[in-house]
């Protein structure tokens, strides 16, 4: 007889994604949609829209962008960059950018890395870990900012709005928190691999995505931002903890 899982999870599992509408940007002002889904029509993959990475298998299922990791076979092969995490990452992502999605990781494990959600390969990367969550820029080699209460939940829905302008990056959780950085690097291209929006699930585990709208933005911020961002809390920024080699 198989163990029955727990109420709490069964119900958690169940329960779907809803787009994060009550969140509004706080800096920057939206221009153009250039990419909006919420994955309720089977298909396969826009190409211009979404890059699954390493090798990790990606589909549309059940309403959302469902993502797994490699397979045995692929991983076989490699050197490094096996693909034991499903990541994905949206070259339509604009370099500047108003972006609105939920995002679900669940099974496997977490890492010194994973799960992460980042905004250009290596420039701007949220890792969500069982302790809190820190932001990461440059190569992830230092850290700019931190959350203590938000912490990496498996089956959670995580509903967010983040924004990038020029230097600086604003990041909402529906409920909170609210995280502020700057870094000169945010202003620059990713040095390589996966550019704009992406994704990591946890190792040997699976990322769940839905409700994906990005913006392009206007040269203009939002009226009265100077004055909002002196509201929010500052960090510090720290050389990061030496990370495991991200493969």
């Amino acid at each position: 007889m198989r163990p029955m899982k727990p109420l709490a999870l069964v119900l958690l599992a169940l329960v779907p994604a809803a787009p994060a509408a009550d969140l509004k940007p706080m800096m920057a002002v939206p221009d153009q949609v250039v990419l909006e889904d919420d994955f309720s029509k089977p298909g396969p993959l826009n190409k211009q829209q979404w890059t699954p990475r390493q090798g990790t298998q990606w589909k549309i299922e059940d309403g959302v962008l469902h993502g797994s990791p490699s397979t045995p076979e692929y991983q076989a092969k490699k050197k490094d960059h096996k693909g034991y995490e499903p990541r994905i990452s949206s070259p339509a992502t604009p370099a500047q950018f108003v972006a609105r999605f939920s995002v679900r990781f669940s099974g496997g494990r977490e890492t010194a890395v994973v799960p992460f959600i980042e905004f250009g390969h290596h420039v701007c990367r949220l890792h969500l870990t069982k302790d809190g969550t820190e932001v990461l820029a440059d190569g992830e080699s230092v850290k700019v900012a931190e959350s203590k209460e938000l912490k990496y939940e498996p089956g959670r829905w995580y509903h967010v709005l983040a924004e990038l302008k020029g230097e600086e990056v604003v990041i909402q959780f529906e409920g909170g928190p609210v995280l502020h950085a700057s870094h000169p690097c945010f202003a620059k291209p990713a040095p390589g691999g996966g550019g704009g929006l992406g994704f990591a699930g946890p190792k040997d585990g699976a990322a769940e995505l839905d409700h994906v709208t990005l913006w392009s933005i206007k040269p203009e911020p939002q009226p009265g931002w100077t004055a909002k961002r002196d509201t929010l809390p500052r960090f510090t920024h720290i050389q990061a903890a030496t990370k495991k080699k991200d493969n």
